[in-house]
């Protein structure tokens, strides 16, 4: 009896569910925290990681989950939700906790929709990318102090954008800016949303425009603009009041609660754009609260509010194709350009260290154009369906054949954007030039409101 009481109390403490969650604000140390005793006690489905530091030296924790959570598994999409980029944007923090939360606790308890959202997907949670922007911030529901991260820097305001005047003296990457972007060099994430507040609304790329012909009727349009207004759609109407598009009153209305982010207002250096162009991941950008930093008396209605939007987000990341590519002797091939006749996205999608592809599509018939150096250009048409009612895109792959004449050029070459995500190369210009201090003031008061 000895022996065994031991052995009886690592089980009970093993199938113990964390700590209950409370709905207030956590700071970071007890977000930490928190993340740690997810991770301990639930180490089959969680993986607790760090993709690099704040400028004062604050680590940026992401809980992935699934039933492969330690590393990427071929044919099962990656998925990333980033919360509080903006300091004093703080309800991301709560529902992106609560999210871990309600994910792990329907897995323990056999529910079908956490066991198909985890057994089909690597869900990626960052709580908080500007943790010092946090610790500096007020409960103000409008105003900007901890907006900024320690260096007084808009970190959605210093990726590298494809719109931006190439600049010679290009200015150093925030730390918490490069992390992001080494992020991404290393996963192959498909889908991903930011959180925001200041307004209630879903907002898609593209954010900035340079008056060329993606500027139609006010709007920066992508390729992919179909499948972003139906990713906007998707958590606008899920979510509790979002579609109905007037719920903050300083705000102006918003049809179906979405936007295109340059209609709404233009904004350079935005993470959503970056990961959109140069990343292969399709993000959309959530603003989630009128208030910016919502009393604690309030969380509890929010997280209803949301959790179902959350929840539906998620599952997108399963429409369209996936598949891999293989060169004529069967091995699976890295940078083959996968591109679907008529979308001609600035940066062409291509074939990660594993030979595969994703592409997020709505039901429809589509052609698809593989190249790859010294084999046959392949050409094929798919009928694709709904895939996330079954919590799969269809599944395709393309068997390349060699070729004895001299391959053309790469699709690659069409384009104007350089495509190369290493932090140096191809970095261009994401500062909005300022000419005045009317712009300056101008871009202050838009700041001190819009959440993005």
């Amino acid at each position: 009896m000895m022996i065994l009481l031991p052995l009886l109390f690592i089980v009970i403490l093993y199938h113990t569910p964390v700590s209950l969650l409370e709905f207030r604000y956590h700071n970071n140390q007890q977000i930490k925290e928190y993340l740690y005793e997810v991770n301990t006690a639930n180490p089959h489905i969680t993986h607790l990681y760090s993709i690099g530091q704040s400028v004062r030296g604050q680590e940026l924790w992401v809980l992935a989950l699934g039933v492969s959570p330690g590393q990427h598994t071929v044919g099962v999409p990656e998925f990333k939700y980033v919360g509080n980029i903006h300091g004093n944007e703080v309800l991301g923090r709560v529902l992106l906790l609560h999210l871990i939360d309600d994910l792990v606790e329907g897995y323990r308890k056999n529910e079908p929709w956490s066991l198909q959202l985890l057994n089909s997907t690597r869900i990626h949670i960052m709580p908080t990318m500007n943790p010092d922007g946090f610790d500096s911030s007020d409960t103000d529901c409008m105003y900007s102090q901890g907006r900024f991260n320690h260096n007084g820097i808009d970190l959605n305001r210093n990726f590298p954008d494809a719109f931006a005047a190439q600049a010679s003296d290009e200015d150093k990457r925030e730390a918490e800016v490069q992390a992001v972007i080494g992020w991404l060099q290393t996963e192959t994430f498909v889908l991903s949303a930011n959180l925001h507040g200041g307004a209630l609304v879903a907002s898609y790329p593209y954010d900035n425009s340079n008056g060329g012909s993606e500027l139609i009727n006010g709007a920066s349009v992508s390729p992919d603009d179909d499948v972003f207004v139906h990713l906007a759609k998707v958590y606008s109407y899920n979510h509790a009041s979002m579609y109905k598009g007037n719920r903050c009153t300083e705000s102006r209305p918003f049809f179906n609660g979405i936007t295109n982010g340059y209609k709404w207002y233009a904004l350079a250096g935005g993470m959503q754009d970056y990961n959109y162009v140069w990343a292969q991941c399709l993000e959309v950008t959530l603003e989630i609260s009128c208030c910016k930093f919502p009393p604690v008396s309030e969380l509890p209605a929010m997280w209803t509010d949301n959790r179902k939007a959350l929840l539906s987000y998620i599952q997108q990341v399963h429409l369209g194709v996936k598949g891999r590519v293989f060169d004529s002797t069967g091995a699976p091939v890295q940078n083959a350009v996968v591109e679907v006749v008529g979308r001609r996205n600035m940066c062409p999608f291509k074939t990660n260290q594993h030979g595969e592809y994703y592409r997020l599509l709505l039901p429809g018939n589509y052609t698809f154009m593989v190249t790859y150096p010294e084999h046959e250009v392949l050409t094929e048409t798919l009928t694709v369906p709904y895939g996330p009612d079954n919590y799969s895109a269809l599944k395709h792959d393309f068997l390349l054949k060699k070729t004895k004449t001299t391959q053309q050029p790469s699709s690659t070459t069409r384009y104007n954007v350089t495509c190369n995500t290493d932090l140096n190369a191809g970095a261009v210009s994401v500062r909005l030039q300022r000419t005045g201090l009317a712009v300056g003031i101008c871009l202050v008061m838009v700041t001190s409101y819009m959440g993005k």
